[in-house]
């Protein structure tokens, strides 16, 4: 679309965020293919940040993320250092997520993606089950439904599946949050495994959003009880099923335009999650 605005933003900026989410999936694609077993969560997660750096990445939204077997689901996650990397060992048919948000030229992106060491059937059931909510998503969008009642309706499908919500184990219980350019500095230092001035954006969107009534963060509470705002929307829904885990995080567009389908769309189609169920349609 070469006249797509979203919140005011034209199509060349969108084509830097996709750049830079699909160099973050190629990473994780590539990433995936090197695992073996005995690899620990921090050396995925360090393979993550150098196969990045090697092709210009120098800041972060926040740094790579790698869990393992049952900590794909969150099991007992209760304080945020719990998703950090340890040194979890990946074993034969274990369930993995790679999580990584890099900076490249300005760009943010924010993507999760779901694999297992060999064949793991209940997680590939999983991920496809996981298709029907990027649809019930993008429709509720673009119908203006409030985030706080998406995420909602979003919960129940769930429930109908037979999951459980594993983003609600997210700080604020998060489904989404909105992702923007970053001023591009020599030198950008981190804090807790985050980058200062992709957090000092999003501190930014917060302060201003409470000022009018809006929320960068789209949670199941109060603050998330307004449409979607104009802008990109980092979303994940993740779901867990007896210590097995799933998601997948990727760019959504909210625009303010009046047709439905500008309104709201998918940064790109052309994903392993979304090319996974057109092959196993």
């Amino acid at each position: 679309m070469t006249t797509a605005v979203a919140g005011g933003r034209a199509s060349a900026d969108l084509a830097g965020f996709r750049r830079v989410q699909r160099l973050a999936y190629e990473c994780a694609e590539a990433v995936a293919a090197r695992l073996r077993p005995g690899v620990t969560e921090r050396e995925a997660a360090r393979m993550q940040r150098e196969w990045l750096r090697e092709r210009g990445v120098s800041d972060w939204f926040h740094m790579p993320f790698a869990w393992f077997g049952d900590r794909t689901a969150f099991v007992d996650f209760r304080v945020p250092l719990q998703f950090f990397p340890t040194s979890r060992r990946l074993e034969p048919g274990m369930p993995f997520i790679l999580d990584m948000a890099p900076v490249y030229e300005g760009y943010t992106a924010d993507i999760g993606y779901s694999g297992s060491l060999g064949p793991n059937p209940l997680q590939h059931r999983l991920m496809a089950d996981l298709e029907a909510h990027r649809e019930l998503i993008l429709r509720e969008v673009r119908e203006r439904r409030s985030l706080r009642e998406i995420y909602e309706d979003v919960d129940r499908l769930m429930v109908r599946q037979g999951y459980a919500n594993r983003h609600r184990a997210y700080p604020f219980g998060v489904i989404a949050h909105k992702v923007d350019r970053v001023r591009e500095r020599r030198f950008s230092p981190r804090l807790f495994g985050f980058g200062t001035q992709a957090l000092k954006g999003l501190a930014s969107d917060a302060l201003h959003g409470h000022r009018e009534g809006w929320s960068p963060l789209w949670s199941p509470y109060r603050f998330s009880d307004h449409p979607p705002r104009p802008g990109l929307w980092a979303v994940e829904p993740h779901l867990g099923f007896r210590g097995t885990g799933a998601k997948f995080e990727e760019i959504l567009v909210v625009t303010d335009s009046r047709d439905p389908e500008e309104s709201a769309f998918w940064l790109d189609d052309d994903l392993p999650h979304v090319r996974r169920w057109a092959e196993d349609e």
